[in-house]
């Protein structure tokens, strides 16, 4: 079983985690112009527009970068094992880091297809990580 360190929440990011209680990924949009936004943030990097509200999103996308970690990171222990950290393009439109999950971590390569699913949280939060797919 994974050891991870969890997240805090800040102001910007409680609709995020709210959703992740439901298992919802949603995303920041600026209805400005209409751009996606990856981290959450009261402003739209883009357009500097402050409308933004957040979209559901399926959370499919394709791993632009990948590093296999063989020591245990923040919040791991040994018995985790090796992991991988990818930078994954969402379909969205916006690039976003998280764990691949759910196959060899030799086998991540960029360019493949992953889908979004969902490990637990303590709180009742649920951390997106990824998984072929």
């Amino acid at each position: 079983m994974t050891t991870r360190r969890e997240p805090p929440i800040s102001d910007e990011s409680r609709p995020f985690w709210d959703g992740t209680r439901e298992r919802r990924f949603v995303l920041p949009w600026c209805t400005d112009c209409d751009t996606p936004i990856w981290y959450p943030r009261t402003f739209c990097p883009t357009c500097s527009g402050s409308a933004v509200e957040w979209r559901e999103d399926p959370g499919t996308g394709t791993v632009y970068a990948a590093s296999v970690h063989t020591r245990p990171g923040p919040g791991r222990i040994a018995e985790d094992g090796p992991y991988v950290v990818a930078l994954v393009d969402l379909d969205a439109g916006v690039r976003m880091m998280g764990n691949v999950t759910g196959c060899d971590p030799d086998a991540v390569r960029v360019g493949m297809r992953v889908v979004l699913v969902w490990e637990p949280l303590s709180d009742g939060r649920h951390l997106p990580v990824f998984q072929p797919g």
